[in-house]
């Protein structure tokens, strides 16, 4: 359905609705044609929150199965590689079929965000939100490109995130979920796709130990800072550098503090947790 001049306001309540209605019943493909009618029709900073968050899980579930897929692709063609040519030859063409699926979702994502989001934003929540969005999808990108498209891949991601970061650190406070979460995925590009642990781990430990300072905590009511602070946390445990007992602390005055009582998630082969 085209945007309608005449009954904007009608036709775009429409789409937000048939957009979760997809995400209820996990056709996310319907869900981001939906809210991307949206998102292209309607200025970046007219978008609401609510909107920009529709687009973001909808690609990120289209994109995230495929990833999932790639991963257990990809430790399978390790398993066999060295064992059975045959299978490892069917195993490689069905991970490069993934790869370019995956490319292709980012490619579509990049371009939107290039073309019509990124250019026409203003406030410092809106750029931080389109920017993190842009390194995460050249993230995904860099996890399996090889070569010069890897190189740039990273060096675009990079520059990205840290672009990203600046904005959020001058304009957004420490609580703000999306700073929360750039945080939360700029420490997890340096360790999974630069390889530094040390880098990962301060960028994590500041965001962490900037949101639990006294005077910005107690702002900390939204529910995804509170899950994104856990997210850093458990991260934090993983890289982490300094005595244990430091960590305990953290966990001391998070759970103090914002009352996250019993959340629990599940580490599975050392992986990192991103937003």
């Amino acid at each position: 359905m085209e945007p309608d001049p005449e009954n904007g306001d009608s036709w775009r309540k429409e789409h937000v609705f048939h957009a979760k209605l997809a995400e209820k019943v996990g056709r996310y493909e319907d869900m981001v044609e939906a809210i991307t009618a949206v998102v292209k029709a309607v200025d970046v900073e007219d978008l609401t929150s609510d909107e920009r968050n529709l687009f973001y899980a909808g690609c990120n579930n289209v994109v995230g199965s495929r990833r999932t897929s790639l991963r257990i692709v990809s430790s399978n063609l390790e398993l066999h590689k060295d064992r059975n040519r045959v299978l490892a030859r069917i195993i490689k063409d069905y991970q490069s079929s993934i790869e370019s699926e995956i490319s292709t979702i980012c490619q579509s994502v990049l371009d939107i965000l290039n073309t019509q989001l990124i250019p026409k934003a203003v406030s410092g929540e809106v750029k931080v939100f389109c920017l993190k969005m842009k390194g995460d999808y050249l993230r995904y990108l860099a996890e399996f490109q090889t070569g010069e498209e890897g190189r740039n891949a990273k060096e675009s991601a990079l520059l990205a995130y840290k672009s990203a970061r600046s904005i959020a650190l001058a304009e957004l406070p420490p609580t703000h979920p999306n700073r929360l979460g750039l945080a939360l995925n700029f420490s997890v590009f340096y360790f999974d796709i630069l390889k530094s642990l040390d880098k990962a781990y301060d960028i994590a430990k500041q965001a962490f130990t900037d949101a639990c300072s006294d005077d910005t905590i107690r702002n900390a009511s939204h529910k995804e800072s509170r899950l994104i602070l856990q997210l850093l946390m458990e991260n934090c445990s993983i890289w982490m550098r300094e005595p244990r007992d430091n960590l305990k602390q953290f966990q001391v005055k998070l759970s103090c503090v914002l009352c996250l009582g019993r959340l629990s998630f599940c580490l599975k082969d050392a992986s990192v947790l991103e937003s």
